[in-house]
């Protein structure tokens, strides 16, 4: 099979390629043999073109010439470093230290040091994007494309390339004109195209495709892409007859399943969809054919369905029933072997290079036959060979033309032996020798070669093409020439950047590859990060990258601590790509390096550091400790380590991870085991990790029983043995054990546990279910696409026992998933794009193989089309030339290789934000008062937000006082509203004063451009007081007053208001000298008297009750006596008696009111009616209309009087 000249291979492959240049030819032999003999020099070059410049001969290298060196490339050199034009050393002692190294500083866990590696050892040209080249595909569909049909049709291509390449597509070899077709789109910024199949047939768009990337630079193709819809036609409609055999006699069901594409994956079941069993009596063949060495009576069924499977269309489709009934009437005779497929002697068959080979032989015979395979030219493959279906089936993987051959398949039993030979012939579609060729960067005046180099069988034809034509009709190149698999380079010059392809194609297939030659005259750079530090261990090797590129070749130096600090080369070793090596790191080496790249254009630095850490050694290891059952035991393991390295503790029980048991007690340097039975005998081992290494020790730990006792212990149950599976379904299973010994304490309950095989590590055990201790059976319901294990624990009031050795295996069918993500949100984070993120599902919910997620959206309100994208390993997906602020419509779907979730719920979400463009409209202020105004506006429009509204924000300042002595103020204020205000208050203003105000509304973005300034003034208010008061001039009978002005004057000032009092001197006086007070005293004592005289008389005479208590009771009264701790007196009266007593003064109204005032009693001295307030009086009333009176107060002392005289005002006015 040939391909077009203008497909490429899927992406870019790597090659060894090496240059020289004009001033390193001219340096002749010298310059070869020092590249043989392995010399320093940064980046060695072939030699050749220009050999005798100086008489300006120019000659070419004959073919056998070139090829020698060409060889002699291929044996020096075994990488392109990454990202730079500069190659390791291809020697096999370099190669084999530089992997030693890797695997010494991965099993020390060093910190990522083998990705370092991995760029030295094998890695492709890469061209900085910023600098002019040709396109490069990236990324490509496979050549053959099956279509989906639940989605739309997506054929990628992605390319690369300075400037961006632009795309097209051919379709059966003609143009595509993506606009003609409305169900066809190509993505922005790429060559991907999409088709939406949900409005037409896909077989409208069957066809081969190819895509074109071009730039002013070239063009590179990709492969042709054969787009084909999956076809699952309908089985023939047959009526079958039962077929009535004789017991022993050989037999053969047929499937005959429809020819489908892709071909339809065969297997047989019964009416109750349980696969037939099968054996080496009974098997299925390769073509679907159910075949019967020879039948038994328990073979009599009517059942016998021929399933097929059509994976990409998710169809099955059966075969009407076989009835077949076994005779045991007249036994059959036992025979020897004879071959039903194949039914000859001898059979040929040719298999691919790189494929799978399969042969079948199914004999039938009495009794059953054995079959055996043997190479006759040679051995099986051991590792690449295996027998299926009970070793009637050989298969051998990645077939290879050793492969070839005789085989022979022998089927035997006690009656005889018969044979088949296999003849086996091996092609091969073109694959790579080495490697493809791959893109090639040149300086001015420089030469190279790209090889393309591969082998098939028959010998595949070689074309090359440049920027997809022929080369032979290409423009002619004087610096190019064509040898048959290489395309030699010499002098180019700028312009000669091209992309060539190379096609390889036989009979059974092709290959085809895109490699550019870019010509660049560019100066150093280096592409290592800047200050990258690279940390290491002690005693170990350091490799510190310098990742240059450059045209031509830049020359690496390294320096240590500044440019004159020079590296002593028995300990350090720099390597062709530019890396520098420290054979033994030491902690002298520590510190800043500094790799030059250097060409004719040019200098540039970097500057990396390295730190050397000490080693982790473990200081005092585990040791060996013999402990009885039942006791505890600690494992001691004391580190030392480098103090800016953070360690791990992790311990291991015989290799593997510790029982999940809270009797394990791991702390910082110890491990300790409580409760220690026999299985926790074993090889622990503690190891301590950090970044960079690790070290480990380990100890043994024999288990003894304790000297039995004669007294009953209660102890754990025995782990449940004999676990059974039974009642096997899609999603449930029913699981059976027998109890082990409970030791004197029952049972409560059985915990089952799982393991899954498939989705994790083994030892990884979940809790399913737990049922009653007195059950010995549980009905699990399980999910699909899981190999579930289970194990069970009993558990007494002592604990819970060990686990139950594990039970056999069950694998659950894979399924569609049953639910669909959650927390399906969406949300912007740039004002163009839309952020679609979910929770992906577990591995248990997954349901099957090829979990991947459908993520649609659409505009709201727009009745648009839902766009659909296919994200897998993913939980987000990035929307980009979103309008701002949109609301959107999102779904998003699971779907695995067995199918979809149901329909999905609808989220909602927006678009990102941006600054909103509108100010509020008619904005206008009211004036409330001198100190409080209030602002109006329209909101904005909703569209105009572009955002989520958060509110609204007044921006005001006093720009000056109205009156004409005050400055000028420019001060902010801002006050911010929330939500959706059309107005707000401006409180604490100045009276009398000028404000300026706009207002701008903001959203989650930021706030918007301002409204145009409005202004308004406030009134006049109260002034402030004079700003000082000073007394002059002062006489007995007169004096004079100065002040000065208000600060605050909030006005126009009007005059002034003067109030003045006399002033009276004070003087202490002693109270207790007083004449009033003793006399005031000498009263109330007398009045207490008399009090106390009269209750004495209404003691002995009786009082009286109320008339109610009267009528409620005639008991006879009770006395209650005058309580000295409080002051007051209990007192009975009924309502006919309501004299006061003596010196009390009773208001009409029969109560006692508190004057307005709380002044003390000499504040009442004139003019007042006598009574008493609470502050220093009692009232002298004794009767009232409620029964709960409140007692009298003990009397309080008063203040001395003070003279009060009316205070004079005097208006002043300005």
């Amino acid at each position: 099979m040939r391909a077009p000249a203008s497909v490429s291979l899927n992406a870019p492959v790597r090659v060894c390629v090496r240059v020289c240049s004009r001033e390193e030819s001219r340096a002749g032999r010298q310059e070869r043999d020092s590249i043989q003999r392995g010399g320093s020099r940064a980046s060695p070059r072939v030699d050749t073109l220009n050999e005798d410049s100086r008489q300006g001969r120019r000659r070419r290298l004959k073919e056998t010439e070139w090829w020698t060196a060409a060889t002699r490339l291929r044996g020096r050199l075994f990488c392109v470093r990454q990202r730079a034009r500069v190659l390791s050393p291809c020697d096999p002692a370099q190669r084999g230290q530089t992997l030693m190294m890797a695997r010494r500083r991965m099993m020390g866990g060093a910190r990522s040091l083998m990705l370092v590696l991995l760029g030295h050892l094998a890695s492709a040209l890469d061209v900085p994007l910023d600098l002019p080249q040709p396109p490069t595909i990236t990324h490509q569909s496979p050549k053959d494309y099956i279509i989906d049909p639940r989605e739309s049709i997506v054929i990628h291509c992605e390319a690369k390339g300075k400037p961006h390449p632009s795309f097209s597509w051919t379709r059966n070899g003609s143009h595509f004109d993506v606009e003609q077709h409305a169900n066809v789109h190509m993505k922005p910024h790429s060559g991907t195209l999409v088709v939406d199949i949900s409005r037409e047939r896909a077989e409208h768009y069957e066809g081969v495709y190819q895509c074109t990337a071009r730039n002013k630079h070239g063009t590179a193709i990709s492969n042709n892409i054969v787009v084909r819809q999956p076809r699952s036609p309908l089985w023939s409609k047959e009526k079958i007859k039962p077929i009535i055999i004789q017991e022993g006699v050989s037999l053969k069901l047929p499937c005959r399943p429809p020819a489908g594409f892709p071909p339809p994956i065969v297997f047989w079941m019964d009416n109750n969809f349980q696969r037939l069993p099968q054996s080496n009596r009974v098997s299925q063949s390769l073509n679907g054919d159910l075949y019967f060495s020879n039948v038994l009576r328990e073979d009599s069924r009517n059942d016998y369905i021929c399933y097929a499977r059509f994976p990409h269309t998710q169809t099955i489709q059966q075969k009407q029933p076989i009835t077949v009934k076994v005779l045991t009437q007249e036994p059959v005779d036992e025979r020897r072997p004879t071959f039903v497929v194949p039914s000859v002697p001898s059979s040929s068959k040719m298999v691919l290079h790189g494929q799978v080979l399969e042969m079948e032989c199914i004999a039938e015979g009495l009794p059953t036959p054995d079959i055996s395979w043997a190479k006759v030219s040679g051995e099986l493959p051991a590792t690449r060979a295996s027998f299926l279906h009970y070793q009637k089936t050989l298969r051998v993987v990645n077939v290879s033309e050793a492969d070839a051959g005789e085989y022979r398949c022998t089927a035997r039993n006690r009656h005889g032996t018969a044979h088949h030979t296999v003849h086996v012939t091996v092609k091969a579609a073109p694959y790579w020798l080495s490697s493809a060729p791959e893109n090639l960067v040149l300086a001015p005046g420089e030469n190279g070669v790209l090889t393309c180099r591969a082998s098939g069988t028959p010998k595949p034809d070689i074309q090359w093409a440049m920027n997809g034509i022929p080369v032979e009709n290409s423009p002619k190149d004087p610096s190019r020439k064509v040898e048959d698999d290489t395309i030699i380079f010499s002098d180019v010059q700028m312009g000669s950047s091209a992309v060539y392809q190379c096609n390889i194609s036989n009979e059974h297939g092709y290959l085809l590859a895109n490699a550019f030659v870019n010509v660049l005259s560019e100066p150093p750079r280096v592409l290592t990060p800047a200050n990258t530090v690279y940390q290491v261990i002690k005693n170990h090797p350091a490799l510190m990258d310098c990742t240059s590129f450059g045209s031509p070749v830049p020359r690496i130096t390294w320096f240590k601590d500044s440019r004159f600090g020079t590296l002593d080369a028995e300990t350090h070793n720099v390597h062709d790509n530019g890396t520098l090596e420290i054979h033994v790191a030491q902690a002298r080496n520590s510190g800043k390096y500094t790799c030059v790249a250097q060409n004719s254009l040019g200098i540039y630095e970097n500057h990396v550091h390295l730190e050397v850490k000490e080693a982790t050694r473990i200081l005092k290891q585990p040791e060996y400790r013999v402990v009885q059952r039942g006791r505890s035991v600690v494992f001691e393991c004391k580190v030392k380590h480098d103090p800016s390295l953070v360690p791990t503790m992790t311990w291991l029980k015989d290799h593997g991870e510790l029982p999940d048991d809270e009797r394990f007690i791991v702390d910082s340097d110890s491990l300790t085991i409580t409760g220690v039975t026999e299985g926790d005998a074993g090889v622990y081992t503690c190891i301590m990790n950090t970044t960079l290494d690790h070290d480990s020790a380990s100890a043994e730990l024999t288990v003894v029983e304790v000297t039995p006792t004669l007294s009953v212990v209660n102890e754990r149950p025995e782990p449940p043995t004999d676990l059974e599976l039974t009642d096997q379904k899609k999603r449930s299973v029913q699981l059976t054990w027998i109890p082990g010994d409970e030791h004197n304490s029952p049972v409560q309950k059985f915990v089952i546990q799982f393991e899954d095989t498939l989705h994790h590590h083994r030892g990884h055990w979940h809790n399913l279910t737990e049922v009653s201790g007195s059950k010995t059976t549980a009905h699990l319901k399980l999910s699909p696409y899981v190999h579930y294990t289970f194990r069970v624990l009993a558990v007494n009031s002592m604990g819970v026992s060990r686990p139950s050795l594990p039970s056999k295996t069950y694998k659950t069918e894979a399924a569609a998933p049953d639910e669909n993500p959650a927390d399906v949100h969406g949300f912007g984070t740039e004002h163009d794009n839309l952020v679609i993120s979910w929770k992906p599902l577990s591995g248990l919910q997954a349901n099957g193989p090829g979990l991947h997620y459908r993520v649609m959206w659409r505009q709201k309100l727009l009745d648009s089309e839902w766009t659909a994208v296919t994200v897998a390993n993913n939980s987000k997906f990035v929307v980009s030339g979103t309008p701002t602020f949109a609301p959107y419509e999102i779904k998003v779907q699971a779907v695995n290789d067995y199918g979809a979730a149901p329909e999905p719920a609808v989220a909602h979400g927006y678009s990102g934000e941006d600054l909103p463009v509108a100010a509020p409209d008619s904005v206008r202020a009211y004036v409330l008062n001198s100190t409080l105004a209030e602002v109006h506006w329209e909101p904005v429009p909703p569209k105009l937000i572009r955002g989520y509204l958060k509110g609204y924000q007044v921006y005001y300042w006093r720009e000056r006082s109205l009156h004409k002595h005050n400055g000028h103020h420019t001060e902010k204020q801002i006050l911010t509203f929330s939500r959706n205000h059309s107005h707000a208050k401006l409180p604490g203003l100045h009276p009398f004063s000028l404000y300026s105000f706009n207002v701008r509304v903001y959203n989650g973005k930021g706030e918007g451009p301002p409204s145009a300034t409005q202004q308004f003034e406030t009134p006049e208010g109260v002034p402030g007081a004079p700003s000082s008061l000073t007394v002059t001039n002062a006489n007995v009978d007169s004096l004079s007053l100065d002040w000065k002005p208000p600060r605050e004057r909030n006005g126009v000032l009007m005059g002034y208001t003067l109030k003045y009092q006399p002033a009276v001197a004070s003087r202490q006086v002693d109270i207790a000298t007083q004449g009033w007070f003793i006399g005031l005293m000498c009263a109330i004592a007398l009045l207490i008297l008399i009090l106390l005289i009269i209750c004495f008389i209404q003691r002995n005479k009786g009082g009286k009750y109320p008339v109610k208590e009267k009528e409620d009771a005639h008991t006879d009264p009770e006395f209650q006596p005058m309580k000295d701790e409080d002051c007051t007196f209990g007192e009975y009266s009924d309502n006919e008696d309501h004299k006061p007593l003596k010196g009390s003064r009773t208001p009409s109204s029969g109560t006692v009111k508190r004057d307005d005032s709380d002044d003390s009693l000499v504040d009442y001295g004139e003019g007042g009616d006598g009574q008493f307030n609470e502050d220093g009086s009692f009232i002298g009333q004794y009767s009232g209309q409620s029964a709960s009176r409140d007692a009298a107060e003990c009397p309080q002392s008063s203040e001395a009087p003070s003279p009060i005289n009316p205070m004079n005002s005097l208006n002043s006015f300005v």
